[in-house]
């Protein structure tokens, strides 16, 4: 047959830890590597694992062949070992030497004498067991040297074995490769032939639990309980392995002749256990023998049987059979005459066979003697040896293969030697008959009788009753007779109707039917003993059942006959009888005669005649459902109305319980348990109601506590125990006992809870295990009602019945009641409490004692109680609160905070996580614990006990931890098993204790999510007492959820975890990510991983994880990683280490595959020098980038479920219920509770009535079946969405980490931008494609917006840094190439064109995208050097440069979209969300400065989108001013009114825009808005109270300035820019001045001047200089009423102006430097140029205006003396800022050679926060220092131009004034007035007397000086003449030197 054989669970290998890193000790790390091979080869079927294992194979042929053959010792060994304190040792696996300490040194001599091996060997071992210390928690490294030692033992038995049994052969195959089954028989025949059965033998003997633990206790090897039992476990499996060994091999091969006679010696001294069965080992070596002896396997025609034939020497040798056969005929007894018996049995048979072969003949002389030989077994008691030594051995249900052969034995027996069977019944009539004479004699019956028979029978019902693979092989037993009638049922013999059955079959089921047939009654029991073996299975039960139905028909004519005594007639008639008899005996309804038991009319054999067939029909009934029912409905024999009705007699308890147990089979039909509950109801055999009379209770009850409890044996309580459970799960009504009582379940539940729980513990017990099984049996019917409760608001309201005319309280759902128990300190939650403590407790012992599995299970059931009240309790609660009961109850999880009555400490939740020590005995235990551990970890408040607890005493502790570590480690686990696939217990633990691993990391995951102290930290081996980020993880016991991740990351290809289990896997991810994210917890989870583990790398290595059947699963994971990576990526570039940042980046970003030697440099080479290498070189060998295939692996479309299409349930009302169904799961997605959505759908279904309703029914509930499918699709379409999403946004963290937080210099600018292209490229390409999921959209804008910012800021840096444009590559821009650019913005725009008129947000990404793309066609600022300009001409025919040629191609491209696109972005820049609006005017701005052609104007002012923005001037204003409250409010009114005023300049800025914009009303627009004439107060004191502490949020005064300089900004555009319509703009920005006036004139009146000030007076002189004019309201159809009072306003600003003139220039600003110094001590020089550029302005300003006006009459003009004063300043500051300019330039060309300070002066201009110059790179440093001079030349340069502005405008005014005074001015008489000072204020410019021109002259020359004049030329020689104003300056200063000097006339 084919199987799979189990491989022997390992107790020991917690982990496939990493052995290289460790000191590889020969004892145990090379032969857990060659174990890990064999098992990959063999039972894992991995790839590439032949080659792997043929390796392995040749390295460790020595440890084969001298199987267990420990190094030897010697004395250079010891003397060497001895100086390793000293001088150092090197140790293999590491490098240099090592001085290792004393003590080890001590341990490892004793180590080496205690297993006598090398003393090296026993260092290494020592090493290795320190090395392997953290995995068992709380043993010292000796003890685990000793668990290595002897794992290193069962590794390499364990090998041997799977070696064996992967050869091909005769009874098994494991259908594995060809090649592989070559080897390992290679192999394993070189071993055979080196005398590997002698050896195996040797050891089996020579190792012996016993004399080992004396020599470990001897020297102290061993530790706790736990530490014994795993060593005890370990020696015991290596001998049962190297037994197995010797089993496979004969299985698949014979032995020689030999290896045949060793074993047969070797069993000839094996001795029997206490119990007188074989253990386990000698069990396996007497099946091997067995099968030496096998010739079954022949009559199978296989294909090979030749070639097995031709190796068989039982054919092929006539030694062998000879030697064999001498051996066993030998008349020497062996130690155990059965198992001498068995052997010769077996040996018998195979000569019998042998004989019927043609090739037999030869060995006649040896064939004759079978019949002698099977006569001597007999004799030997061959039977009774099978049944008690062997079925007796617990090992001997563990192997398949045990029970085949013992299956072939017996059916050989009884088909080869039929005359044999016959004697042995002859003899049994011949007995039964002297026994019965006996009796009638009454004398004892004869001593000599042999029971040969019964033995056999006995045995045949042993062996079949037990069938723990399935096999069901007694159907060989069953011949299908009456194959007619039942065909439909059961095809007969394997399935082939009509087919004659084979002949062996024949035989055996006439045997059955024989040995039936006039049965002796001494036989009668042991008969239906075989009948009930041979009736176990599905099938088989039916064929029994067929057999006793048609032995009980009656024969002949003679009615009274009945049949034979086995059949359904002969049982149940009796059973009537009996019931009968007993009915008539029994008296009145008094219940005394309970007191006295006297059992009528039945002898001893008749009682345990019908135990036996009760059992019997047990057995079929639980097999059959088809006996069942006709067993029940059968009007004769109603067989349970007669067992209720025995129930009610005096039978002993024994029968009774029997009968219960029957009638619990019965139950297992939902029909009959509905009728049954009724009948014991009926029957009160648990008595619910009382007679009014009656003084005490009836039935069951008495029983237990009379009866039972006085004989101390409970067999009726646990039968009544199993059949409420059963008729629980069958049926359970809710009117059950109506009419007699209040309806319900109530009674039985409190009979249980109240007679039999509560009490158990303090009953007296004859067997001890039955104490356990009554707790068991008990618990299991709490669990079940539990389980299957649902609290309901119905539950807590008070209902009563009527009963007999009175009201009586109705009873609650049983759940409801074990509910409110265990939600209270009740003697029930109590008990079950010290149960758990008992439990833990005992298994704490590790020894066996009776009732262990039954104590296991009534655990579990108590873990489960609790783990469901916490499941229900929040519902249960809610409900009773909102109900206003008056029941009082306390969650759970307080309750088990109590102290405990036992131990009086608070205990509980610590004895419930000590099951997780016991995992891997008691795998359910640990999972349910887990379980309950992970619902009460959400609650904060406990966590923090919880570690108190759990660190309270050490030893404990210890254990938690070590259970802890135990369960996360385990290797059994196994993910992708379903529920349903618990057929075979092997999986089903697995899948459990995968589920625990998951609980385990769960609770983890939620305990990290509290504060600290939590449970996770203390699991995963943080100083809990210390502060958490001082913990040093090296120390502590290594966290196992790293562990487990790194076991699986150790294989090639890749981390077998997220395979395997993947989720698991995520789970583990996402622990160490979040241990990683904590701040306490970062700093030692990262060194770790970083240094012991190089965790990241060799996980990142393997992305993308691709798992066909699991994709959510694969992307959790992967997110988790990227995560991870992320912030390792960020911390190790924060802490500067580069290597680890370089290594990562590399992984992700390379697109050359990665090799694996450190040769690639020199095969690079060689490859280039060759033309083809030369011409291929960059094709052939790029891969894909990491993170490219990263994202290739998250699919973008996802599968959307289509609609419902519904006949019966109206769709609308079905989407609500669903809606309703729906809640948030602890991952935070939202999903549709199914389970509460079937329950409702299924209640609207029942709810139907009538007739028409249940003919549907099948198709409603259909219907409701492909709702709740569709259900579950759209729930996993959410997860797989959210699972999407959730990878994406990992993925754009890690790229954005990547870009921002390394060092920019780790990768190049031009790989950088290839890098980011890339990026782009793919991300468009997948969320444009058709069918991608528009909730991935906004992750990908945000990315997508991010890269461009990178790219932009990549190619501006990479040009600043003097490549790009002089030099640049020919095809474009930068590295990144123009095409490529052309490329990521034409899918830019197709992403904002495809998001449609939704997403809002999602675009305002894409239009920062789209801005910073833009940027990069933006030309960087130039230093003004002041040097010749080119000419006007050259600049006309220049070639088109690298700017201006991308920006044209921008546009060209951008137009090419043609209005679809301005329709987009004018929509979002008018309406929308803030964001969105701002983004889409800067966006507009943007492209109308680069639109030569002005489409984009034209489309703007044609569509009306212009008029829009005007216009909503006007409602900006009253949010505007909101703005100016004293308190902070929202400032988004203040951006877009900002960004909108941008767009509205930037329109302006050409004649056609300003045109439009007047004709829109823009400047009526602002005349009507308020918020200019709120200036809030400057008082900066009152202010500096509410200022915003961080400087983000500006001062009222500063909001208002950023309202009002916007505007003033915008009006001198529009006066700039209207040419032609001058006058028509300058009237309008006029009414605006004029309708403001009080404001402006407070503003021109300002005090202090500050730079805020100051910008607004630059502003608004220019444009009064602009706008009020003389002039500037004639020909204006100004309303003559107020003409007056304008000109009355502009006469007063153009006052005012010239007033500032005077403050500007004169006294005043020596005052404002030095306030301005003071305001800013930090940074003096920048403020300082800053203010007088404004002041400067200003200046200008005035000197033009007064220009004009030097002709009015004025009472306040500012004298010429200031005029002279502001030049000689100007002329001053020039040389000044001329100096500053040149060091700068100077500075600008010797950048390389400045001092380190200076560049960081430099910096620090630009860079915010005091140690932010220190953490950038050099090359950053050079680019700002650059960027810095740059800033300040051109500031000089500006300076420059103003300053000599400036002094030109004061030579024009002065040669003006002059010119005029002294020229045409005629002096008035100087009697009339005369005026002291002609520098004070004059009158009128009439009333100049001669004197006062006299006086001017005199004065101006003085002024005017020489040393003046130089300096003023020398200006124009440095700066005009380079600006093509030549000899302005000259010609002035040469008049006026004219004026002075010509005579006074």
């Amino acid at each position: 047959g084919i199987l799979s054989v189990q491989t022997a669970k390992l107790q020991v290998t917690k982990s496939d830890v990493c052995v290289q890193t460790a000191v590889i000790s020969s004892l145990w790390g090379p032969l857990k590597e060659l174990w890990d091979t064999v098992e990959g080869a063999v039972w894992r079927r991995q790839p590439e694992s032949v080659h792997l294992l043929d390796l392995q194979l040749k390295k460790h042929k020595p440890n084969f062949l001298s199987l267990y053959k420990n190094p030897p010792k010697s004395a250079e060994q010891r003397e060497k070992v001895r100086k390793a304190s000293t001088e150092g040792i090197a140790i293999q696996g590491q490098q240099g030497s090592r001085l290792l300490p004393e003590q080890l040194l001590t341990e490892a001599f004793i180590l080496s004498d205690l297993f006598d091996i090398g003393e090296l060997a026993a260092l290494e071992l020592l090493l290795a067991g320190e090395n392997q210390q953290p995995h068992f928690p709380g043993l010292s490294r000796g003890l685990v040297a000793v668990l290595l030692y002897w794992d290193g033992k069962l590794c390499v038995a364990n090998s041997l074995r799977s070696l064996i049994q992967s050869r091909h052969g005769k009874t098994f195959t494991l259908e594995l490769s060809g090649e592989l089954v070559a080897l390992t028989t290679r192999f394993t025949d070189e071993l055979m032939s080196q005398g590997l059965t002698r050896r195996l033998l040797t050891l089996v003997s020579e190792i012996n639990v016993t004399r080992e633990f004396e020599r470990l206790q001897k020297e102290r090897g061993l530790g706790n309980e736990k530490h014994r039992k795993e060593v005890s476990d370990l020696i015991k499996e290596c001998r049962q392995a190297l037994a197995d060994c010797l089993f496979a091999w004969t299985c698949q091969s014979p032995l020689g002749k030999d290896d045949t006679l060793a074993l047969v010696a070797h069993l000839e001294t094996v001795t029997v256990e206490a119990d007188g069965s074989l253990d386990s080992v000698n069990l396996a070596l007497v099946m091997a023998l067995l099968y030496c002896l096998d010739v079954s396997f022949l009559e199978q025609g296989t294909e090979d049987r030749e070639d097995l034939l031709q190796a068989l020497p039982l054919l092929t040798e006539k030694q062998y059979v000879s030697a064999v056969h001498s051996r066993l005929v030998d008349g020497r007894p062996w130690k155990l005459p059965g198992l001498q018996a068995v052997c010769r049995l077996a040996w018998a048979l195979a000569l019998h066979a042998l004989s019927q072969l043609p090739q037999g003949s030869a060995l006649a002389e040896f064939t004759e003697a079978d019949e002698a030989l099977a006569d001597q077994a007999l004799l030997g008691g061959v039977f009774l040896f099978m049944t008690e030594g062997m079925l007796g051995c617990e090992g001997f249900t563990h192997d398949e293969f045990y029970t085949r052969r013992l299956h072939s034995l017996i059916t050989d027996f009884l088909a080869l030697m039929p005359m044999k069977v016959k004697q042995l019944r002859n003899r049994a009539d011949e007995d039964a008959r002297l026994v019965h004479m006996s009796l009638q004699m009454g004398s004892e019956p004869p001593s000599s009788l042999r029971k040969d028979l019964d033995h056999l029978m006995i045995l045949i019902g042993e062996f079949y009753s037990k069938d723990p693979f399935g096999l069901e092989l007694a159907l060989e037993f069953w011949c299908h007779t009456e194959s007619l009638q039942h065909t439909s049922l059961q095809g007969s013999y394997l399935g082939m109707a009509m087919q004659r059955p084979p002949h062996k079959q024949v035989v055996l089921s006439k045997f059955v039917r024989q040995m039936g047939d006039l049965l002796p009654p001494t036989l009668y029991i042991p008969y239906l003993r075989m009948l009930k073996g041979l009736a176990n299975g599905p099938q088989c039960a039916h064929y029994c059942f067929s057999l006793l139905k048609t032995n009980g028909a009656p024969h002949g004519d003679n009615m009274q006959v009945t049949g034979s005594p086995v059949s359904w007639e002969h049982f149940f008639h009796s059973l009537m009888l009996y019931h009968e008899n007993l009915r008539r005996d029994l008296p009145n309804a008094d219940a005394t005669h309970y007191r006295l038991p006297p059992i009528r009319g039945i002898t001893q054999r008749e009682l345990d005649g019908l135990t036996s067939f009760l059992q019997l029909l047990c057995t079929i009934i639980t097999w059959s459902e088809n006996a069942r029912l006709a067993l029940c409905e059968h009007p004769q024999w109603t067989p349970a109305v007669v067992m209720l009705g025995l129930l009610q007699c005096s039978v002993q308890p024994v029968l009774k319980g029997e009968l219960l147990l029957c009638l619990a089979a019965f139950g297992k039909s939902p029909e009959i348990a509905a009728s049954l509950w009724q009948s014991l109801e009926y029957t009160q055999i648990l008595q619910t109601v009382r007679a009014p009379g009656q003084k005490q209770a009836a039935g069951i009850e008495v029983e237990l506590n009379e009866i039972e409890s006085s004989c101390e044996e409970y067999p009726l309580t646990r039968a009544f125990c199993q059949l409420i459970s059963t008729l629980v799960e069958s049926a359970l009504p809710v009117n059950l006992g109506a009419g007699l009582r209040a309806p319900g379940f109530q009674p039985y539940l409190t009979f249980l809870r109240d007679a039999v729980f509560l009490p158990f513990p303090t009953r007296a017990y004859r067997r001890a295990a039955e104490k356990w099984e009554v707790a068991d049996a008990v618990l299991e019917v709490f669990h079940k009602l539990l389980r299957d409760y649902e609290p309901q608001p119905s539950d807590f309201v008070q209902e009563t019945v009527e009963l007999q005319g009175e009201q009586v309280l109705a009873h609650k759902p049983p759940g409801h009641s074990l509910m409110f128990h265990l939600l209270n300190d009740s003697p029930t939650l109590t008990l079950c409490l010290s149960l758990l403590e008992e439990g833990v407790r005992q298994l704490d012992t590790y020894s066996l004692f009776p009732g262990k599995k039954q104590l296991e299970s009534a655990v579990l059931h108590c873990l489960c109680l609790l783990d469901l009240a916490l499941q229900k309790e929040v519902v249960f609660m809610d409900l009773l609160r909102e109900s206003q009961a008056s029941l009082i109850v306390s969650p759970l999880e307080q309750l088990l905070q109590g102290v405990s009555a036992q131990s009086r400490r608070a205990d509980h939740i610590v004895n419930i996580a000590r099951y997780l020590y016991h995992s891997s005995s008691n795998p359910e235990a640990a999972f349910q614990s887990a379980k309950i551990l992970q619902r009460i970890a959400r609650y904060p408040n406990i966590q923090n006990r919880l570690v108190g607890d759990f660190t309270h005493d050490q030893t404990v502790s210890d254990k938690l931890m070590a259970g802890f570590v135990e369960c996360l480690d385990n290797e059994g686990a196994e993910e992708g098993l379903e529920k349903g696939d618990d057929s075979e217990p092997a999986k089903k633990e697995a899948r459990i204790r995968h589920e625990t691993q998951i609980h385990i990391l769960n609770l983890l995951i939620t305990s990290l999510e509290l504060k600290t102290p939590n449970l996770a930290l203390y699991l995963l081996g943080y100083e809990v007492k210390k502060p958490i980020n001082s913990t040093n993880l090296q120390d502590a016991g290594s966290p196992s959820s790293f562990h487990l991740l790194q076991r699986g990351s150790e294989r090639r290809s890749g981390p077998v975890l997220t395979s395997q289990a993947p989720h698991l896997a995520e789970l583990c991810y996402q622990v160490i990510y979040q241990l990683c994210v904590c701040s306490d917890t970062s700093g030692p989870t990262m060194r770790y991983l970083r240094t012991s583990q190089d965790f990241l790398f060799t996980h990142l290595q393997h992305l993308p994880f691709i798992l066909p059947g699991d994709e959510i699963s694969a992307l959790s994971q992967m997110s988790w990683l990227m995560k991870t990576a992320a912030i390792e990526l960020r911390v190790t570039s924060l802490n500067r280490q580069r290597s680890h940042t370089q290594r990562l980046l590399n992984l992700l970003l390379d697109d050359q595959p990665r090799t694996q030697h450190a040769a690639d440099g020199e095969t690079g080479m060689e490859e280039s020098r060759s033309v083809s290498g030369f011409l291929h070189f960059d094709t052939v060998s790029k891969v894909r980038r990491k993170l490219l295939s990263v994202l290739d692996a998250i699919n973008f479309s996802q599968d959307v479920p289509e609609l419902l299409q519904l006949d019966f349930f109206e769709r609308t009302q079905i989407e609500q219920v669903i809606a309703n169904c729906e809640h948030v799961n602890e991952h935070g997605h939202t999903v549709c509770n199914v389970k509460l959505l079937h329950r409702v759908l299924v209640a609207e279904v029942n709810a139907l009535q009538g007739m028409a309703a249940i003919g549907q029914r099948p198709l409603l509930m259909e219907e409701v079946n492909s709702i709740l499918q569709q259900v579950v699709e759209r729930n996993r379409v959410r997860r797989s969405l959210s699972a999407k999403r959730h990878a994406l946004q990992s993925w754009r963290g890690l790229v954005e980490t990547l870009l921002t937080a390394c060092p920019a210099d780790l990768i190049p600018a031009d790989d950088r931008q290839i890098i980011i292209r890339d990026l782009l490229l793919d991300l468009h390409d997948k969320v444009l494609s058709e069918d991608s999921a528009g909730e991935l959209m906004p992750i990908v804008a945000g990315a997508v917006f991010t890269l461009t910012a990178h790219l932009s800021q990549s190619v501006l840096s990479e040009q600043q840094q003097g490549a790009g444009l002089e030099g640049g590559s020919s095809s474009g821009f930068a590295s990144i190439a123009n095409s490529a650019l052309h490329l990521i913005l034409r899918k830019l725009l197709d992403f904002i064109l495809c998001t449609g008129g939704g997403f809002q947000r999602l675009r305002a990404h894409l239009y920062g995208a789209l801005l910073y793309y833009l940027q990069i066609a933006q030309k960087p600022e130039e230093p003004d050097t002041l040097q010749q300009g080119i000419s006007m001409w050259e600049r006309l025919t220049a070639p088109e440069d690298g700017f201006s040629k991308l920006q044209r191609e921008n546009l060209a491209i951008i137009e090419s979209y043609g209005t679809a696109l301005m329709e987009v972005v004018c929509r979002d820049a008018c309406d929308g969300h803030e964001i969105g609006r701002m983004l889409a005017l800067a966006v507009l701005d943007r492209i109308l400065s680069i639109d030569r052609q002005s489409q984009w104007l034209l489309y703007v002012c044609n569509s009306g989108y212009l008029r829009v923005l005007v216009e909503s001037l006007r409602q900006d204003d009253t949010a505007l001013q909101t703005l100016l409250s004293p308190q902070p409010p929202l400032l988004k009114p203040l951006y877009i009114y900002e960004s909108k005023m941008a767009l509205l300049t930037r329109v302006a800025k050409t004649g056609q825009g300003a045109v439009e914009l007047l004709r829109c009303g823009l400047v009526s627009q602002l005349v009507e808005c308020q918020v200019f004439d709120m200036v809030p107060d400057s008082d900066s004191h009152r202010v500096f109270g509410q200022r915003d502490p961080s400087g983000f949020i500006p001062s009222p005064l500063d909001r208002y300035r950023q309202i009002l300089l916007p505007a003033l900004r915008l009006f001198q555009v529009i006066l700039t820019s209207t040419t032609t319509h001058h006058q028509q703009g300058a009237t309008q920005v006029l009414q605006w001045l004029i309708v403001h006036a009080d404001t402006i004139q407070g503003l021109l009146r300002c005090q202090e001047l500050s730079m805020g000030a100051l910008q607004e007076l630059s502003l608004l002189t220019g444009i009064i200089s602009k706008t009020a004019l003389p002039g500037a309201l004639e020909g204006q159809d100004v309303n003559s009423a107020a003409l007056p009072e304008f000109q009355g306003h502009i006469s007063r600003f153009q006052r005012q102006c010239l007033s500032l003139l005077g403050r500007l220039a004169g006294s005043e600003r020596e005052r404002l430097l030095k306030q301005a110094e003071i305001a800013a001590p930090g940074d003096p020089a920048e403020r300082r140029e800053e203010m007088e550029v404004k002041i400067n302005v200003a200046r200008f300003r005035i000197c033009l205006f007064r220009l004009s006006n030097s002709y009015s009459l004025y009472s306040r003009v500012p004298s010429l003396g200031l005029v002279l004063f502001l030049l000689k300043n100007s002329a001053a500051d020039f040389f000044r800022f001329h100096q500053s300019h040149r060091q700068a330039l100077g500075k600008l060309q010797s950048l390389e050679q400045l001092p380190p300070e200076e560049l960081k002066e430099l910096c620090a201009a630009l860079v915010s926060g005091t140690g932010g110059v220190e953490k950038i790179s050099s090359v950053q440093r050079s680019l700002l220092a650059k960027r810095r001079l740059v800033q300040l030349i051109n500031n000089r340069a500006k300076l420059l131009a103003l300053c000599s502005y400036v002094i030109e405008t004061c030579l024009f005014v002065m040669w003006r004034h002059l010119e005029y005074y002294l020229l045409y001015c005629t002096p008035t008489d100087p009697k009339d007035s005369l005026m002291p000072d002609s520098f004070g204020r004059a009158l009128g410019l009439s009333r100049v007397s001669q004197q006062d021109l006299e006086q001017l002259q005199s004065d101006m020359g003085a002024g005017f000086g020489e040393a003046l004049q130089r300096k003023l030329l020398e200006v124009e020689g440095l700066y005009s003449q380079v600006r093509s104003r030549y000899t302005f300056i000259q010609a002035l200063v040469r008049r006026i030197r004219g004026l002075l000097r010509q005579p006074k006339s």
